[in-house]
């Protein structure tokens, strides 16, 4: 496998909200950002075409809302304005490191950001920019793992990064089971019948469906999306 170059020519990154809030319980963590987007500035700097989605568990998530008596689908509307904002802070941050980015949400605020367009995404992506898409897939029901999955098709991604808290997929969760078996390479089946939970069962069979190769890998480990992007380091790759 060749470690000197990116494998990937075009991938979708797929932060969680909880990635942004570094030591916080809540909110963003403006050192944390700064420290996720110089990685990203580092794959650009690679030509590696990035398009990006963001969570918004930070600051609202729409199941939690719903438990605490909103309406589900008023709650997840919540919960996508939330992406918002984490992709505006992403994107003030990598503009202020010289980076072109847009921001391209699924629900039109075009005061503040443009309207995700297919084609108007994949134009600036070829002309170097990094897009980062917000609002999820603008439906409710459907979590930004979906939105991860249907933006990587739509775009002709050839990998889609899934950017988590551990350095890859576990028969159980690492952090609670010292003797967690970690999987190296997985297939899509394996993941849906074995309920392992890394992206949601619609974003695992999308991405199945349209042949991308799903890499989850560590964000808190230093160069972890070039070491991903090159092959290096410890991460799984589902295929």
């Amino acid at each position: 496998m060749e470690a000197s170059k990116p494998l990937f020519k075009r991938v979708l990154l797929k932060l969680s909200g909880e990635a942004l809030m570094g030591g916080q319980t809540s909110g963003l963590d403006l050192a944390t950002i700064e420290r996720i987007c110089s990685e990203i500035k580092e794959a650009h700097i690679h030509g590696v075409e990035q398009a990006i989605v963001v969570g918004g568990g930070n600051i609202f998530r729409g199941l939690n809302g719903e438990a605490q008596g909103i309406e589900r689908t008023t709650s997840d509307h919540m919960g996508m304005l939330a992406t918002v904002i984490n992709a505006l802070a992403l994107q003030s941050k990598l503009e202020q490191m010289g980076i072109e980015t847009r921001v391209m949400s699924a629900i039109s605020m075009q005061s503040i950001c443009e309207p995700y367009i297919r084609r108007r995404a994949a134009h600036h992506m070829e002309k170097g920019r990094i897009i980062i898409c917000a609002a999820g897939t603008g439906n409710p029901y459907f979590t930004t793992d979906s939105a991860a999955a249907l933006r990587a098709s739509e775009l002709n991604c050839e990998a889609l990064m899934k950017a988590t808290k551990v350095d890859g997929v576990y028969d159980k969760d690492p952090m609670k089971h010292k003797d967690a078996t970690f999987y190296p390479e997985l297939t899509y089946q394996k993941v849906l019948t074995e309920d392992l939970r890394v992206l949601d069962t619609s974003a695992i069979a999308l991405a199945r469906e349209s042949k991308i190769p799903i890499l989850v890998f560590s964000i808190l480990n230093p160069h972890g999306i070039m070491d991903a992007l090159k092959g290096k380091g410890r991460f799984t790759v589902i295929k």
